[in-house]
Protein backbone atom coordinates (compact mmCIF):
# COMPACT_ATOMS: atom_id res chain seq x y z
CA UNK A 1 0.00 0.00 0.00
CA UNK A 2 1.50 3.32 -1.09
CA UNK A 3 1.42 6.12 1.49
CA UNK A 4 1.61 9.83 0.69
CA UNK A 5 3.06 12.33 3.19
CA UNK A 6 0.47 14.59 4.77
CA UNK A 7 -0.41 17.98 3.29
CA UNK A 8 0.99 20.97 5.19
CA UNK A 9 0.73 21.91 7.97
CA UNK A 10 -0.21 18.50 9.41
CA UNK A 11 2.00 15.43 9.89
CA UNK A 12 1.47 11.78 9.04
CA UNK A 13 0.43 10.05 5.84
CA UNK A 14 -2.50 8.69 3.86
CA UNK A 15 -3.10 5.96 1.30
CA UNK A 16 -3.85 6.46 -2.38
CA UNK A 17 -7.37 7.73 -2.93
CA UNK A 18 -7.77 9.39 0.46
CA UNK A 19 -6.41 12.82 -0.46
CA UNK A 20 -9.84 14.54 -0.08
CA UNK A 21 -9.95 13.58 3.60
CA UNK A 22 -6.32 14.53 4.23
CA UNK A 23 -6.88 17.91 2.60
CA UNK A 24 -10.07 18.51 4.59
CA UNK A 25 -8.24 17.83 7.86
CA UNK A 26 -5.27 20.03 6.90
CA UNK A 27 -7.63 22.89 6.05
CA UNK A 28 -8.79 22.97 9.69
CA UNK A 29 -5.31 24.14 10.68
CA UNK A 30 -4.75 26.51 7.79
CA UNK A 31 -7.87 28.52 8.53
CA UNK A 32 -7.57 28.42 12.33
CA UNK A 33 -10.54 26.20 13.10
CA UNK A 34 -8.31 23.61 14.78
CA UNK A 35 -5.76 24.15 17.54
CA UNK A 36 -4.56 20.56 17.83
CA UNK A 37 -5.97 17.25 16.76
CA UNK A 38 -5.59 13.82 15.23
CA UNK A 39 -7.48 11.81 12.61
CA UNK A 40 -7.18 8.10 11.83
CA UNK A 41 -9.16 5.87 9.46
CA UNK A 42 -8.90 2.12 8.90
CA UNK A 43 -10.36 0.53 5.75
CA UNK A 44 -10.62 -3.27 5.48
CA UNK A 45 -8.25 -3.53 8.43
CA UNK A 46 -5.54 -1.29 7.00
CA UNK A 47 -4.63 2.14 8.32
CA UNK A 48 -5.29 4.42 5.33
CA UNK A 49 -5.29 7.82 7.05
CA UNK A 50 -3.12 8.70 10.03
CA UNK A 51 -2.74 12.46 10.52
CA UNK A 52 -2.08 14.87 13.35
CA UNK A 53 -1.07 18.46 13.85
CA UNK A 54 -1.19 21.66 15.85
CA UNK A 55 -0.70 22.14 19.57
CA UNK A 56 -1.62 19.91 22.48
CA UNK A 57 -1.01 22.77 24.92
CA UNK A 58 -1.17 26.32 23.62
CA UNK A 59 0.47 27.98 26.62
CA UNK A 60 3.45 25.62 26.61
CA UNK A 61 3.55 25.39 22.79
CA UNK A 62 3.56 21.59 23.08
CA UNK A 63 3.13 20.04 19.63
CA UNK A 64 0.45 17.45 19.01
CA UNK A 65 2.02 14.02 18.39
CA UNK A 66 0.68 10.83 16.84
CA UNK A 67 0.04 9.41 20.32
CA UNK A 68 -1.41 12.56 21.89
CA UNK A 69 -4.65 11.82 23.70
CA UNK A 70 -7.65 14.00 24.39
CA UNK A 71 -10.67 13.65 26.62
CA UNK A 72 -13.36 12.39 24.23
CA UNK A 73 -16.44 13.07 26.37
CA UNK A 74 -19.47 11.10 25.10
CA UNK A 75 -17.40 9.07 22.66
CA UNK A 76 -16.91 7.19 25.94
CA UNK A 77 -20.48 5.89 25.68
CA UNK A 78 -19.51 3.91 22.59
CA UNK A 79 -16.61 2.36 24.52
CA UNK A 80 -18.95 1.49 27.39
CA UNK A 81 -21.30 -0.10 24.85
CA UNK A 82 -18.38 -2.23 23.65
CA UNK A 83 -17.96 -3.64 27.16
CA UNK A 84 -21.68 -4.41 27.38
CA UNK A 85 -21.52 -6.13 23.99
CA UNK A 86 -18.67 -8.33 25.20
CA UNK A 87 -20.69 -9.32 28.28
CA UNK A 88 -23.67 -10.18 26.08
CA UNK A 89 -21.45 -12.18 23.72
CA UNK A 90 -20.30 -14.28 26.68
CA UNK A 91 -23.83 -14.96 27.86
CA UNK A 92 -23.52 -12.82 30.98
CA UNK A 93 -25.95 -10.09 29.89
CA UNK A 94 -29.37 -10.62 28.31
CA UNK A 95 -30.56 -7.47 26.59
CA UNK A 96 -34.24 -8.17 27.18
CA UNK A 97 -33.85 -9.13 30.83
CA UNK A 98 -34.94 -6.58 33.44
CA UNK A 99 -32.04 -4.57 34.82
CA UNK A 100 -33.24 -5.64 38.28
CA UNK A 101 -32.28 -9.24 37.42
CA UNK A 102 -28.67 -8.21 37.91
CA UNK A 103 -29.19 -5.23 40.20
CA UNK A 104 -32.14 -5.78 42.57
CA UNK A 105 -32.07 -2.25 43.98
CA UNK A 106 -32.77 -0.85 40.51
CA UNK A 107 -36.37 -2.07 40.87
CA UNK A 108 -37.18 0.75 43.30
CA UNK A 109 -39.48 3.62 42.24
CA UNK A 110 -41.30 1.74 39.50
CA UNK A 111 -38.29 0.55 37.50
CA UNK A 112 -38.73 -3.18 38.01
CA UNK A 113 -39.74 -3.91 34.40
CA UNK A 114 -37.16 -1.76 32.60
CA UNK A 115 -34.95 -3.99 30.48
CA UNK A 116 -31.28 -3.57 29.70
CA UNK A 117 -32.18 -2.85 26.08
CA UNK A 118 -34.65 -0.14 27.06
CA UNK A 119 -32.15 1.49 29.42
CA UNK A 120 -29.22 1.56 27.02
CA UNK A 121 -31.35 2.61 24.06
CA UNK A 122 -32.15 5.76 26.06
CA UNK A 123 -35.84 4.88 26.40
CA UNK A 124 -36.06 4.22 30.15
CA UNK A 125 -37.15 7.73 31.17
CA UNK A 126 -34.03 8.14 33.32
CA UNK A 127 -32.46 11.01 31.39
CA UNK A 128 -32.40 13.26 34.46
CA UNK A 129 -32.19 12.96 38.23
CA UNK A 130 -34.50 14.53 40.80
CA UNK A 131 -31.66 14.77 43.34
CA UNK A 132 -29.12 17.50 42.68
CA UNK A 133 -25.56 16.25 42.35
CA UNK A 134 -22.16 17.81 41.81
CA UNK A 135 -19.25 16.56 39.73
CA UNK A 136 -17.49 15.67 42.99
CA UNK A 137 -20.29 13.20 43.74
CA UNK A 138 -19.34 11.30 40.59
CA UNK A 139 -15.58 11.54 41.08
CA UNK A 140 -15.00 10.95 44.80
CA UNK A 141 -15.11 7.29 45.95
CA UNK A 142 -16.56 8.26 49.33
CA UNK A 143 -19.70 9.57 47.55
CA UNK A 144 -20.40 6.29 45.74
CA UNK A 145 -22.96 4.96 48.23
CA UNK A 146 -24.90 8.22 48.12
CA UNK A 147 -24.94 8.22 44.31
CA UNK A 148 -26.06 4.59 44.23
CA UNK A 149 -29.04 5.46 46.43
CA UNK A 150 -29.88 8.40 44.14
CA UNK A 151 -29.89 6.12 41.09
CA UNK A 152 -32.06 3.51 42.78
CA UNK A 153 -34.57 6.06 44.10
CA UNK A 154 -34.97 7.82 40.76
CA UNK A 155 -38.40 7.40 39.15
CA UNK A 156 -38.82 7.28 35.37
CA UNK A 157 -39.58 10.71 33.92
CA UNK A 158 -41.76 9.17 31.21
CA UNK A 159 -43.28 5.75 30.70
CA UNK A 160 -40.37 3.47 29.81
CA UNK A 161 -40.10 2.43 26.15
CA UNK A 162 -42.84 4.89 25.11
CA UNK A 163 -40.42 7.69 24.28
CA UNK A 164 -36.73 8.41 23.83
CA UNK A 165 -34.45 10.99 25.43
CA UNK A 166 -30.67 11.06 25.48
CA UNK A 167 -29.39 9.96 28.90
CA UNK A 168 -26.42 12.32 28.59
CA UNK A 169 -24.89 11.72 32.02
CA UNK A 170 -27.05 9.04 33.63
CA UNK A 171 -26.25 6.50 30.88
CA UNK A 172 -22.76 5.99 32.24
CA UNK A 173 -23.84 6.05 35.87
CA UNK A 174 -26.32 3.22 35.34
CA UNK A 175 -24.07 1.36 32.88
CA UNK A 176 -21.04 1.25 35.16
CA UNK A 177 -23.05 0.05 38.15
CA UNK A 178 -24.76 -2.68 36.12
CA UNK A 179 -21.52 -3.74 34.43
CA UNK A 180 -19.61 -4.06 37.69
CA UNK A 181 -22.41 -6.07 39.32
CA UNK A 182 -22.33 -8.55 36.44
CA UNK A 183 -18.59 -8.69 35.77
CA UNK A 184 -17.33 -8.25 39.32
CA UNK A 185 -14.57 -5.86 38.25
CA UNK A 186 -13.98 -2.28 37.17
CA UNK A 187 -15.23 -1.29 33.75
CA UNK A 188 -11.95 0.39 32.76
CA UNK A 189 -9.84 -2.61 33.77
CA UNK A 190 -12.07 -4.96 31.77
CA UNK A 191 -11.87 -2.82 28.64
CA UNK A 192 -8.08 -2.60 28.91
CA UNK A 193 -7.62 -6.34 29.33
CA UNK A 194 -10.24 -7.59 26.88
CA UNK A 195 -10.16 -4.97 24.13
CA UNK A 196 -7.79 -2.01 24.24
CA UNK A 197 -4.71 -3.96 25.31
CA UNK A 198 -4.96 -6.77 22.74
CA UNK A 199 -5.78 -4.26 19.99
CA UNK A 200 -2.94 -1.94 21.05
CA UNK A 201 -5.58 0.78 21.13
CA UNK A 202 -4.36 3.89 22.92
CA UNK A 203 -7.55 4.41 24.95
CA UNK A 204 -8.33 4.40 28.68
CA UNK A 205 -11.36 4.76 30.90
CA UNK A 206 -9.77 5.95 34.11
CA UNK A 207 -6.59 7.41 32.67
CA UNK A 208 -3.37 6.09 34.28
CA UNK A 209 -0.59 8.39 35.43
CA UNK A 210 1.65 6.92 32.74
CA UNK A 211 -0.46 8.68 30.09
CA UNK A 212 -0.71 12.10 31.78
CA UNK A 213 2.07 13.72 29.76
CA UNK A 214 0.35 12.82 26.50
CA UNK A 215 -3.08 14.29 27.26
CA UNK A 216 -3.95 17.51 25.46
CA UNK A 217 -5.27 20.54 27.29
CA UNK A 218 -8.91 21.28 26.47
CA UNK A 219 -9.97 24.72 25.21
CA UNK A 220 -13.71 25.38 25.36
CA UNK A 221 -14.93 28.42 23.42
CA UNK A 222 -14.53 31.65 25.45
CA UNK A 223 -17.71 32.22 27.43
CA UNK A 224 -18.67 35.61 25.88
CA UNK A 225 -18.21 34.27 22.34
CA UNK A 226 -20.07 31.07 23.12
CA UNK A 227 -22.95 32.87 24.78
CA UNK A 228 -23.24 35.40 21.96
CA UNK A 229 -23.43 32.69 19.31
CA UNK A 230 -25.79 30.57 21.35
CA UNK A 231 -28.11 33.48 22.11
CA UNK A 232 -28.32 34.56 18.47
CA UNK A 233 -28.99 31.01 17.32
CA UNK A 234 -31.58 30.38 20.00
CA UNK A 235 -33.52 33.50 19.04
CA UNK A 236 -33.57 33.23 15.26
CA UNK A 237 -32.66 29.64 14.39
CA UNK A 238 -34.98 26.80 13.46
CA UNK A 239 -32.72 23.77 12.99
CA UNK A 240 -31.83 21.00 15.43
CA UNK A 241 -28.97 22.90 17.02
CA UNK A 242 -31.14 25.90 17.77
CA UNK A 243 -33.93 23.77 19.21
CA UNK A 244 -31.45 22.27 21.66
CA UNK A 245 -30.20 25.72 22.65
CA UNK A 246 -33.72 26.98 23.31
CA UNK A 247 -34.47 23.86 25.33
CA UNK A 248 -31.43 24.41 27.56
CA UNK A 249 -32.82 27.84 28.43
CA UNK A 250 -36.19 26.41 29.48
CA UNK A 251 -36.07 25.81 33.21
CA UNK A 252 -37.90 22.46 33.34
CA UNK A 253 -37.05 21.07 29.91
CA UNK A 254 -35.83 17.50 29.56
CA UNK A 255 -32.77 18.83 27.75
CA UNK A 256 -31.80 21.00 30.69
CA UNK A 257 -32.44 18.19 33.16
CA UNK A 258 -30.25 15.80 31.16
CA UNK A 259 -27.26 18.12 30.73
CA UNK A 260 -27.15 20.31 33.86
CA UNK A 261 -27.22 17.81 36.70
CA UNK A 262 -24.64 17.26 38.12
CA UNK A 263 -23.50 20.84 38.48
CA UNK A 264 -19.90 21.89 38.12
CA UNK A 265 -19.33 19.67 35.10
CA UNK A 266 -18.04 22.31 32.67
CA UNK A 267 -15.69 20.88 30.00
CA UNK A 268 -12.62 22.58 31.48
CA UNK A 269 -13.03 20.45 34.62
CA UNK A 270 -11.73 17.54 32.55
CA UNK A 271 -8.33 19.25 32.50
CA UNK A 272 -8.02 18.18 36.16
CA UNK A 273 -6.34 14.89 37.02
CA UNK A 274 -8.95 13.61 39.53
CA UNK A 275 -11.65 13.84 36.87
CA UNK A 276 -9.51 12.04 34.30
CA UNK A 277 -8.70 9.31 36.83
CA UNK A 278 -12.39 8.64 37.53
CA UNK A 279 -14.14 6.04 35.38
CA UNK A 280 -16.91 8.32 34.16
CA UNK A 281 -18.59 5.92 31.76
CA UNK A 282 -20.64 8.62 30.04
CA UNK A 283 -17.77 10.94 29.22
CA UNK A 284 -14.43 10.37 30.92
CA UNK A 285 -12.25 8.36 28.53
CA UNK A 286 -9.07 9.67 26.97
CA UNK A 287 -7.89 8.45 23.58
CA UNK A 288 -5.67 9.17 20.64
CA UNK A 289 -7.32 9.24 17.22
CA UNK A 290 -5.39 6.11 16.28
CA UNK A 291 -6.55 4.40 19.46
CA UNK A 292 -10.21 5.12 18.76
CA UNK A 293 -9.99 3.80 15.21
CA UNK A 294 -8.31 0.60 16.42
CA UNK A 295 -10.85 0.07 19.21
CA UNK A 296 -13.64 -0.12 16.63
CA UNK A 297 -11.88 -2.62 14.34
CA UNK A 298 -13.60 -5.80 15.63
CA UNK A 299 -16.96 -4.03 15.44
CA UNK A 300 -16.39 -3.08 11.79
CA UNK A 301 -15.13 -6.50 10.73
CA UNK A 302 -17.64 -9.01 12.01
CA UNK A 303 -16.01 -9.42 15.41
CA UNK A 304 -12.46 -10.21 14.24
CA UNK A 305 -9.31 -8.07 14.11
CA UNK A 306 -5.67 -9.05 13.59
CA UNK A 307 -6.58 -12.73 13.57
CA UNK A 308 -8.33 -12.67 16.94
CA UNK A 309 -12.06 -13.15 17.46
CA UNK A 310 -13.43 -10.67 19.99
CA UNK A 311 -17.14 -11.37 19.65
CA UNK A 312 -19.45 -13.42 17.43
CA UNK A 313 -21.16 -12.02 14.33
CA UNK A 314 -24.55 -12.85 15.87
CA UNK A 315 -23.75 -10.43 18.70
CA UNK A 316 -23.03 -7.60 16.28
CA UNK A 317 -25.89 -8.12 13.83
CA UNK A 318 -28.58 -6.45 16.01
CA UNK A 319 -26.41 -3.34 16.39
CA UNK A 320 -26.57 -2.78 12.63
CA UNK A 321 -30.31 -2.12 12.98
CA UNK A 322 -31.99 0.93 14.46
CA UNK A 323 -33.34 -0.73 17.59
CA UNK A 324 -34.55 2.56 19.00
CA UNK A 325 -35.39 5.58 16.87
CA UNK A 326 -37.18 8.85 17.42
CA UNK A 327 -38.09 11.56 14.95
CA UNK A 328 -37.55 14.04 17.81
CA UNK A 329 -35.45 12.87 20.74
CA UNK A 330 -36.73 14.59 23.90
CA UNK A 331 -33.26 15.81 24.85
CA UNK A 332 -31.34 16.34 21.61
CA UNK A 333 -34.41 17.63 19.74
CA UNK A 334 -33.56 15.77 16.53
CA UNK A 335 -34.02 12.48 14.73
CA UNK A 336 -31.66 9.79 15.98
CA UNK A 337 -31.57 6.53 17.86
CA UNK A 338 -29.46 3.95 19.66
CA UNK A 339 -28.75 0.25 19.44
CA UNK A 340 -27.52 -1.34 22.67
CA UNK A 341 -25.72 1.84 23.69
CA UNK A 342 -24.27 2.75 20.28
CA UNK A 343 -25.45 5.93 18.59
CA UNK A 344 -27.34 5.52 15.31
CA UNK A 345 -27.35 8.84 13.47
CA UNK A 346 -29.16 10.15 10.43
CA UNK A 347 -27.48 8.98 7.23
CA UNK A 348 -26.81 12.60 6.23
CA UNK A 349 -24.36 13.08 9.12
CA UNK A 350 -21.55 10.66 9.95
CA UNK A 351 -22.15 7.92 7.39
CA UNK A 352 -24.60 7.22 4.56
CA UNK A 353 -24.92 3.56 5.62
CA UNK A 354 -27.62 2.80 8.17
CA UNK A 355 -25.54 -0.03 9.60
CA UNK A 356 -22.90 2.41 10.89
CA UNK A 357 -22.64 3.07 14.61
CA UNK A 358 -20.40 4.64 17.25
CA UNK A 359 -20.67 7.78 19.35
CA UNK A 360 -19.92 11.49 19.18
CA UNK A 361 -18.64 13.64 22.03
CA UNK A 362 -19.36 17.22 23.01
CA UNK A 363 -16.88 19.57 21.37
CA UNK A 364 -16.49 17.42 18.27
CA UNK A 365 -14.60 14.21 19.07
CA UNK A 366 -15.91 11.17 17.23
CA UNK A 367 -15.42 7.42 17.07
CA UNK A 368 -17.47 5.12 14.84
CA UNK A 369 -17.42 2.29 12.35
CA UNK A 370 -19.14 1.34 9.10
CA UNK A 371 -19.37 -2.47 8.87
CA UNK A 372 -20.59 -2.34 5.26
CA UNK A 373 -17.33 -0.77 4.09
CA UNK A 374 -15.21 -2.06 7.00
CA UNK A 375 -14.30 1.48 7.99
CA UNK A 376 -13.31 2.75 11.41
CA UNK A 377 -12.90 6.43 12.22
CA UNK A 378 -11.21 8.23 15.11
CA UNK A 379 -11.07 12.02 15.46
CA UNK A 380 -9.90 13.87 18.57
CA UNK A 381 -9.10 17.54 19.12
CA UNK A 382 -8.79 20.11 21.88
CA UNK A 383 -10.50 23.26 20.55
CA UNK A 384 -14.05 22.40 21.52
CA UNK A 385 -16.99 23.40 19.37
CA UNK A 386 -20.08 24.86 21.06
CA UNK A 387 -22.54 22.99 18.84
CA UNK A 388 -24.06 19.56 19.47
CA UNK A 389 -22.63 18.26 16.19
CA UNK A 390 -19.33 19.86 15.23
CA UNK A 391 -19.15 21.06 11.60
CA UNK A 392 -15.48 20.07 11.63
CA UNK A 393 -16.28 16.45 12.46
CA UNK A 394 -19.16 16.32 9.99
CA UNK A 395 -16.98 17.76 7.24
CA UNK A 396 -14.37 15.06 7.79
CA UNK A 397 -17.00 12.33 7.62
CA UNK A 398 -18.37 13.70 4.36
CA UNK A 399 -14.85 13.97 2.93
CA UNK A 400 -14.18 10.32 3.79
CA UNK A 401 -17.09 9.17 1.65
CA UNK A 402 -15.78 11.35 -1.19
CA UNK A 403 -12.54 9.35 -1.23
CA UNK A 404 -12.29 7.12 -4.29
CA UNK A 405 -11.87 3.72 -2.57
CA UNK A 406 -14.94 4.28 -0.39
CA UNK A 407 -16.95 6.01 -3.11
CA UNK A 408 -16.36 3.12 -5.51
CA UNK A 409 -17.61 0.63 -2.93
CA UNK A 410 -20.68 2.76 -2.30
CA UNK A 411 -21.50 2.50 -6.00
CA UNK A 412 -22.06 -1.20 -5.61
CA UNK A 413 -18.78 -2.97 -5.02
CA UNK A 414 -18.93 -3.18 -1.22
CA UNK A 415 -19.29 -6.61 0.31
CA UNK A 416 -22.66 -6.92 2.07
CA UNK A 417 -22.73 -7.16 5.84
CA UNK A 418 -23.93 -10.77 5.68
CA UNK A 419 -20.84 -11.74 3.70
CA UNK A 420 -18.62 -9.97 6.21
CA UNK A 421 -20.27 -11.94 8.97
CA UNK A 422 -19.67 -15.26 7.23
CA UNK A 423 -16.03 -14.34 6.63
CA UNK A 424 -15.53 -13.30 10.24
CA UNK A 425 -17.06 -16.53 11.46
CA UNK A 426 -14.19 -18.54 10.00
CA UNK A 427 -11.43 -16.14 10.98
CA UNK A 428 -9.48 -13.48 9.17
CA UNK A 429 -6.85 -10.93 9.92
CA UNK A 430 -6.70 -7.17 9.69
CA UNK A 431 -3.26 -6.11 8.57
CA UNK A 432 -1.82 -2.65 8.47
Amino acid sequence: MHLTPSPAPVLGSYADGFAPLAEAFASHFRDGRELGGGLTVYHHGRCVVDLWGGLADEARRTPWQRDTRAVVFSVTKGLTAMALALLADRGKLEWDAPVATYWPGFARAGKERITCRTLFNHRAGLAGLDTKLTLDDLVLPERAAFVLDVLERQRPLWEPEKDQGYHAITFGMYARELFERIAGERLGAFLERELFGPLEADVSLGTPASADARIAELYPPPAPLRLAKMFASAIVGHNNEERVLRATLARDSMTRRAFFNPTGAAPQEWNKLPVRRAELASGGATASAHGLARAYLPFAMGGVAFGRAYLAPRTLAPVYERQGWSARDRVLQKALGWSQGFLKEETSLFSPTRESFGHAGIGGSLGWCDPVHELTFGYVMNRLDWRVRSPRALGLCHALYDCEPVRDEARGRARPVAADQRRAGVGGEAAE
